[in-house]
């Protein structure tokens, strides 16, 4: 998720707990090391208009929980986003023209091969005693509600990326956590993948506005600052509950 929720509106609360653990929290988000609250987005418009609020997405607050659950850990974030990408397209670990063209991708790199070679550089940097792989946040789906094919298709293609994930990166166990979003296909596909592959989450949407589910979004599709909260909270109570080792 590309996260456009406005820093401007956190907290002195928020802010104090940023400060007290960002010294353990390193980023590195479309291929550069940034701040918790830069501007990370690869169009040039959206990153010009949105600086001055220095918006943030789910990373922020996961990346906070998780900080203050485990005192003595330090932790890395590798994100590559692309706002209005779908995984039919250009995500889908078996590229095809035909994918992206469908999905009116064509121009788009094949997000999935760059985002694994991205893991690759980053992680060269360490040794691999020092690092462990904790989990995938997956938040995407929206944009593969474009077509029918893609919407049907979703389930298949998400346990499809999980398989080449695991792959990749050498890890047979690493767990997912999905967020509910998308058109009932697409969301029924997540729930699918969650109930037949091991080590998946999915995190439903709830959408009663009195629920701590429930996530209100910004007329642009984007999540506010509370809902960008909301999830980045969600997704770090789901780790330390179900995949954090008890000694941590």
């Amino acid at each position: 998720m590309e996260g456009r929720a406005s820093g401007r509106k956190i907290t002195r609360e928020d802010q104090a707990r940023l400060k007290n653990v960002q010294k353990r929290i390193q980023l590195a988000f479309n291929y550069k090391p940034v701040g918790p609250l830069d501007v990370v987005s690869p169009s040039k418009e959206i990153r010009k208009s949105y600086r001055r609020d220095r918006i943030f997405g789910p990373e922020l607050f996961f990346g906070i929980s998780l900080a203050e659950a485990m005192p003595n850990e330090k932790f890395l974030f590798i994100k590559r986003t692309r706002g209005s990408s779908s995984l039919h397209g250009c995500w889908n670990p078996e590229w095809s023209e035909d994918k992206a063209v469908l999905m009116g991708e064509a121009k788009h790199p094949k997000l999935y091969r760059e985002y694994v070679d991205y893991v690759r550089r980053v992680l060269d940097g360490y040794s691999p005693e020092d690092y462990e792989l904790c989990a995938m946040l997956w938040v995407q789906g929206e944009s593969d509600d474009k077509a029918p094919e893609a919407e049907a298709a979703y389930g298949a293609t998400l346990r499809m990326l999980i398989e080449h994930v695991r792959l990749d990166t050498k890890d047979k166990t690493l767990p997912f956590i999905l967020f509910q979003v998308g058109s009932p296909q697409v969301v029924d596909g997540m729930r699918q993948t969650a109930a037949k592959v091991p080590n998946v989450t999915l995190i439903p949407q709830s959408q009663n506005p009195d629920s701590p589910d429930f996530y209100e979004k910004m007329e642009n599709g984007h999540y506010n600052h509370e809902g960008m909260k909301k999830l980045g909270t969600r997704f770090a109570e789901v780790f330390l509950r179900t995949y954090a080792s008890p000694q941590q």
